[in-house]
């Protein structure tokens, strides 16, 4: 691992590349926050996805991919007498501090539960006249909103007292759901899907679990076993369009069993 001073060494780098390549590169001098925005959202994914997988060297790059992003607003900023970096560091570095009490002042926290609480609270006031779920951004991917949503509403109270309650909601939506799809109301279904989805991510919340990162395990693990009832039709020569749903499902199974 590297020093203090090397690390400094390093970003300063950073700052002195991104500065050549607006000088110097065509593309890079053309660049706007709205043209770069799309960039952004996708290294973001990028990351998450390397995160998810836990891969070292992946998770490393993607991060560089970020920082320059973060780098390269900051410059345009600056040229457009805005701000700097230094002023994106200081403004974070204050915040940090005004939101950690606990340490940075006479304020006790005694679990991360109570850590959470705290910050959240301190947001509200640094943002006066704005209410709890003012905080969550319009553009969040509707999974991660609901949860951030149903977070913020926690922190001020709005919340099951026993968590087990949940699941009488979670019930409750699924009928209603049902009842509508009975009645074949494309609409109210919708609606109703929309509570369901809501209530389980609420569930989640409650005992814990992230939604999005379970989504996402899920999405991996049938990803691999679909590439692996995929492989193994055409190690037999056939297609799966060609196969009945019984000899996908018996493929299926030995997926399963290898993962």
């Amino acid at each position: 691992m590297h020093t203090r001073e090397e690390k400094l060494e390093a970003f300063g780098r950073l700052l002195d590349v991104l500065d050549t390549l607006r000088e110097r590169c065509p593309w890079d001098r053309k660049q706007t926050n709205e043209s770069l925005r799309p960039n952004t959202i996708e290294e973001t994914y990028e990351l998450c996805d390397a995160l998810m997988k836990d891969d070292p060297r992946g998770i490393c790059e993607e991060l560089g991919d970020v920082v320059m992003h973060t780098i390269f607003y900051a410059r345009i900023g600056e040229e457009q007498q805005r701000f700097d970096m230094a002023d994106v560091c200081n403004r974070e570095c204050d915040k940090l501090i005004f939101r950690h009490p606990h340490v940075y002042g006479d304020a006790v926290a005694n679990d991360a539960a109570e850590v959470l609480k705290s910050w959240e609270q301190l947001k509200l006031k640094e943002k006066l006249g704005k209410g709890t779920l003012s905080g969550v951004p319009d553009a969040l991917p509707s999974l991660v909103k609901a949860y951030r949503i149903q977070d913020k509403a926690r922190n001020v109270g709005f919340d099951w007292e026993d968590r087990r309650d949940v699941w009488k909601k979670v019930k409750e939506e699924i009928a209603e759901f049902e009842a509508e799809v009975e009645q074949m109301d494309e609409e109210r279904a919708t609606n109703e899907f929309g509570d369901v989805l809501f209530s389980l991510i609420n569930a989640a919340r409650l005992y814990h679990i992230n939604p999005d990162n379970a989504l996402e395990r899920t999405n991996q693990k049938f990803i691999r076993r679909f590439n692996y009832v995929e492989r193994r039709a055409q190690e037999q020569g056939r297609h799966l369009r060609d196969m009945t749903l019984a000899e996908m499902d018996a493929l299926w199974d030995e997926a399963k069993r290898q993962s």
